[in-house]
């Protein structure tokens, strides 16, 4: 690796956190640059695990990082441990994230379809399947805070882990949206991965099983569904009450349910409710769930919200004090997506605000008297956008680049970012089909734009204020 190779991933590194702070985690430090060849900066991860992450959550930002920091037109290409880099010129685009990947020696012979589509015998990561889900690597035990709602429920998931066909079997998780059922259930993958690298593990959304299923009948191929879903050592499905009403996907799971419980296969399966609070689930399938060890997550107390806003903002890269952290905790209480959504919106605000997180901005931003109500919708923002600049709805979100237009169309994509949960992408596509650096310029237009000009400063905050009164 080569000095100037370093500079290059040391300004890629830079921009990530200044431009793309919702995308960091803090173990991008840990990314190893491996050179700039054929048109592609080359990086290499920890793990397989980190390379897939980045590839499927966050090639957009490094493209974006790599051509603003080289003024090139260049692709970024993720590596795992064991892969070697493509010398073979190609064209920089979307898809520049391809990389050879070796199976492993272990490998057992598969089937040539399923060897087509799988670089390892584990089926979390499986390019050509899109029913699978994709692992955090973030999602580890050692990151889960443990609480009196959660103490059991992980117990379980660890001796599963740690055992699996062995403990209990099925395991089924269930517990209201965003209390951390995904990420027992990824933990449990990442340590079978780590510790049981031969076991064949498939890891699916119910919706995935579904929709593989209905597709599976209608091209007559069900035998390589049953392969893909039987054949396997752990079998672990999200959101399994999804199942509801489906008698067809119901009767095809409750087979596969017994193939695999017969020959002591682990299944671990996550809900919204207990087995029987699931509507127009069949009696069977419900008793065949409670056959094992059923397991509730509860809302997290104050204590552990506190912790686990300390946690999560710590992978994100950022210092979070503690009068902040309670701050936030005392807002939230319903579940852990809303502590992450708190900490994202407070690092937006500070970046774009140039300011740092302490606890005047995390009154400014949760306050009854700011911000506590519902957030506001990018409709309502473009709707007080155009009326307060006497716009029309068709030019703000249309090809005009006038100043008249251009200016409030910043402010407008600037408020959305900052008040949203909403990608880069996702705002120029709300703002007429544009791309995510046209969004990235508009913040950066308005965030210096607002030092600079005091009189433009005030004139950003009434808008702003007016705004989230609206919203409420």
């Amino acid at each position: 690796m080569s000095d100037p190779d370093r500079r290059i991933w040391d300004g890629m590194l830079a921009h990530l956190r200044s431009q793309h702070p919702d995308v960091c985690r803090h173990w991008f430090d840990d990314l190893q640059p491996v050179g700039v060849t054929d048109g592609s900066v080359y990086l290499r991860a920890s793990s397989d695990i980190h390379r897939d992450y980045l590839k499927r959550q966050c090639l957009d930002a490094f493209i974006d990082a790599a051509q603003t920091t080289t003024n090139n037109l260049l692709a970024v290409r993720f590596l795992g441990p064991g892969d070697e880099p493509m010398l073979t010129p190609r064209t920089p685009g979307r898809d520049a994230s391809i990389v050879e990947h070796k199976h492993p020696a272990n490998t057992r012979p598969r089937d040539a379809q399923s060897a087509a589509t799988t670089t390892h015998r584990v089926h979390t990561e499986q390019p050509g399947a899109s029913d699978t889900i994709l692992l955090n690597p973030d999602h580890v035990f050692e990151n889960f805070i443990i609480g009196p709602g959660n103490r059991w429920a992980h117990a379980a998931a660890v001796a599963v882990a740690q055992n699996p066909g062995r403990s209990y079997n099925p395991l089924f998780i269930h517990g209201d949206v965003g209390l951390g059922k995904t990420h027992l259930l990824q933990a449990i993958c990442l340590h079978i991965r780590e510790h049981f690298p031969d076991l064949v593990m498939h890891y699916v959304s119910c919706e995935g099983f579904i929709n593989a299923f209905m597709q599976a009948v209608q091209t007559n191929e069900m035998d390589g569904f049953r392969h893909r879903f039987r054949d396997v050592d752990v079998l672990v499905i999200d959101d399994i009450h999804f199942l509801n009403k489906r008698e067809r996907s119901q009767e095809e799971f409750f087979h596969t349910f017994n193939t695999l419980h017969q020959q002591q296969k682990q299944i671990i399966l996550s809900s919204d409710a207990p087995p029987e609070q699931i509507p127009h689930l069949e009696k069977r399938l419900v008793s065949r769930f409670r056959s094992g060890l059923v397991t509730e997550v509860e809302k997290p107390t104050f204590e552990t919200r506190v912790a686990i806003l300390f946690t999560k903002a710590r992978l994100m890269g950022i210092e979070l004090q503690q009068g902040v952290a309670e701050h936030v905790a005392a807002k939230f209480d319903t579940n852990i997506r809303e502590l992450e959504g708190a900490i994202k919106r407070l690092q937006i605000r500070a970046t774009v605000e140039g300011r740092p997180i302490n606890l005047d901005l995390a009154r400014e931003v949760f306050d009854d008297d700011h911000e506590a109500g519902p957030q506001p919708t990018i409709d309502e923002i473009i709707t007080i956008v155009c009326r307060f600049y006497d716009v029309k709805r068709i030019d703000l979100l249309g090809k005009r680049r006038h100043k008249s237009i251009s200016l409030p169309r910043q402010i407008g994509m600037t408020l959305t970012r900052m008040h949203t949960g909403l990608s880069l992408e996702e705002i120029g596509a709300q703002f007429g089909g544009r791309d995510h650096t046209t969004v990235m310029h508009a913040v950066k237009t308005i965030k210096q734009k607002r030092k600079q000009d005091p009189v433009f400063n005030t004139t950003f905050e009434k808008l702003e204020s007016s705004l989230l009164k609206t919203a409420r």
